[in-house]
This record gives C-alpha cells, sequence and structure tokens, in this order.
C-alpha cells in the first residue's frame, strides 16, 4: 500500500474514532484511561484538568500510547496505534475551537483556569490488524 493510501486510512480511522485509550507513565508502570481526542494533520488533540494524574504523568514523562479506532468485533478490526510526545497547549483559540457542551461534566467553561489541552505530536503511527495483514507504518518524514 502507497503511503498516501495509508494516511489516509489512518485519517480516515481518526475521523471516526474520537475516543481511544491513552497510555503513560505513573510510578514507573503504565497506566491507561479513555480520552476523547480531535486531531489536525496527524496531530491529537484532548482535553484534560491540569490537576489530574495524567498531567503529572506527563510532565514526568511526556511519551504516550494511543490506540484509537478498535470497535471490540474481533480478530480484523481495524485500528491505529499512535506513540507521541505530549506538550501542554494553553492556546484560548484552540479551547475555544475544542469546546464543546459535554465538556461541562468537568469544566466551568473554555475559559475555566484548570483546563489545558493536551497536544499529542506523534512520532510512529501503525495501521493495525487490517483483515490479518501485518501492521503497517506510517513514514512521519
Amino acid at each position: 500500500m502507497s503511503q498516501e493510501k495509508l494516511k489516509q486510512q489512518i485519517e480516515h480511522i481518526l475521523e471516526d474514532s474520537s475516543v481511544g485509550t491513552m497510555a503513560t507513565v505513573k510510578k514507573q508502570m503504565p497506566h491507561s484511561r479513555y480520552m476523547t481526542f480531535f486531531h489536525e494533520n496527524l496531530t491529537l488533540y484532548t482535553p484534560t484538568n491540569k490537576e489530574t494524574d495524567k498531567a503529572e504523568d506527563i510532565e514526568a514523562n511526556p511519551y504516550t500510547h494511543i490506540i484509537l479506532g478498535y470497535e471490540g468485533e474481533g480478530f480484523g478490526d481495524t485500528y491505529v496505534e499512535y506513540e507521541g510526545k505530549v506538550s501542554f497547549n494553553e492556546s484560548q483559540e484552540l479551547k475555544d475551537q475544542l469546546w464543546n457542551d459535554r465538556m461541562k461534566l468537568y469544566f466551568d467553561g473554555p475559559n475555566d483556569p484548570k483546563l489545558t489541552i493536551l497536544e499529542i505530536k506523534p512520532l510512529h503511527i501503525r495501521l493495525m490488524n487490517k483483515k490479518g495483514e501485518s501492521p503497517q507504518e506510517l513514514n512521519l518524514s
């Protein structure tokens, strides 16, 4: 498969699958949780509270592993494994852009001082389990 077609398939999964698992390192052990992701040009974004364990985890070790697109159907499900480096993005414009009413469960609004956006730049992205085929890695250079 060409790299362009692979990129298109990965972007399609990122567009259709906004909830996935995000792993960080907590006390030298992997720790995963479900997060909601938005993407632009293969960069992922997810809102979080600055006062969470995951924020502390990321300050200590900014690398993450994310799985998006797995539907739980079993063998043959296509999904994305995403390894990236996380930074905290405090852009009010980005907070306003990503804000939705479901976030009211956790924040007072897009101006809530506890709200931060995790920005995840890809280091490795693989398309996995496509009908039993071997994983295919997108060339990010």
